[in-house]
């Protein structure tokens, strides 16, 4: 009983796990419907997109914006720049490109 009500004692724990659950939804989605994607490569490829929609989403970036600056900068860049082409990164360089 004290595990079950330890959330009444401390405002940073929730009282249920919705939030996670909620965002492991699309995993398990895509889990199911990577089995159905032609072959294993495509599979990977598939995992890959959904990972970088993941991360805009995480860090409130439109991932058609971030996918098309990185297209259209990512054989400009040097290769040891290429972590400013994440989607964690695109906030920060747009926001220097605005000033």
């Amino acid at each position: 009983w004290d595990g079950l009500s330890a959330y009444l004692y401390d405002g940073n724990l929730q009282i249920d796990n919705n939030l996670c659950e909620n965002a492991l939804r699309g995993v398990a989605l895509g889990r199911k419907n990577y089995l159905f994607a032609g072959s294993h490569e495509a599979a990977q490829r598939a995992a890959m997109i959904y990972s970088f929609f993941a991360i805009c989403r995480k860090h409130e970036v439109n991932p058609f914006q971030w996918l098309k600056y990185t297209l259209e900068n990512i054989m400009s860049i040097n290769h040891k720049n290429l972590k400013d082409l994440y989607p964690q990164n695109y906030k920060k360089i747009v926001q220097k490109s605005n000033m």
